[in-house]
């Protein structure tokens, strides 16, 4: 009898034993479950912040940085941008269209007053583009009036391509140098806003005049930024306005010399 009692008393403890560990291990798994869980959906609600950092490129972020320096400074350094490119693509276009193979022209010209005279040199000059041409046409012109005058027009002419060729540079380089200064300006104006307010709260607070301070910095470098850019083409322009003038000058000597050997 003594044998049975013990042998349900151990019966009841090892039932009430499993359970315990039972519900313990169940109460684990659910914790470890709701944690899983929770981690999971911050992951979730952390991975498309991130992606969206990551999909930003460099237009968005420049457009966003330009919205932030202010429409007032930023809009007119954005207009000096617009109409320093729009300048320099009518210069590049134009001077492209002015440069001529004068090596060719020359043996053209030569071989044209060879054959037929001052008029067929003429009617080629006529019929090519460029200002080393039309001071062809202009020294050929008034080649019957003697070497010295043919001489003089051409002289006289070619200051006024040179004019036509230099034509709206000046703008460029204004607007070269405006950029920048505006961009200073914005900067200043930042700064004195920035300081008004610490006089105002009287405490020094980062939070308080860092946005100033951005919107200062941002119109200095969007400033520099439109400089260097227009720099660059004013300095194509400058060159491609030097080697044409200097086709110019060579093809004005030769064509005197193609005169005085046509007189002979």
């Amino acid at each position: 009898m003594k044998k049975l009692f013990s042998i349900l008393a151990i019966a009841g403890l090892f039932v009430l034993g499993t359970n315990t560990v039972n519900a313990n291990a169940n109460a684990l798994v659910s914790n470890l479950s709701s944690t899983v869980a929770t981690a999971t959906i911050v992951i979730q609600d952390e991975t498309p912040a991130e992606e969206m950092t990551e999909d930003k490129g460099f237009t968005q972020v420049l457009k966003e940085q330009f919205i932030q320096g202010g429409a007032g400074f930023m809009g007119i350094v954005l207009l000096c941008l617009i109409l320093g490119l729009a300048v320099a693509i009518e210069r590049i276009i134009y001077l492209n269209m002015a440069s001529t193979n004068t090596d060719k022209l020359k043996q053209q010209v030569e071989d044209a007053l060879a054959s037929g005279g001052v008029e067929a040199a003429k009617e080629v000059c006529r019929n090519t583009r460029g200002p080393v041409a039309s001071i062809y046409y202009q020294g050929l012109d008034r080649a019957g009036e003697g070497i010295e005058s043919a001489e003089k027009a051409v002289i006289a002419y070619g200051g006024v391509q040179m004019g036509q060729l230099e034509k709206n540079v000046s703008w460029l380089s204004l607007f070269i140098a405006i950029a920048p200064m505006l961009g200073f300006m914005g900067t200043v104006i930042g700064m004195i806003q920035a300081f008004q307010k610490i006089s105002a709260v009287g405490n020094l607070s980062a939070s308080l005049i860092a946005g100033d301070i951005q919107v200062a910095l941002l119109t200095t470098v969007f400033g520099l930024i439109t400089a260097i850019i227009l720099q660059i083409f004013y300095n194509y322009i400058i060159a491609k306005i030097d080697g044409i003038v200097n086709d110019m000058e060579d093809s004005s000597i030769t064509l005197i010399d193609m005169l005085v050997d046509h007189k002979k």
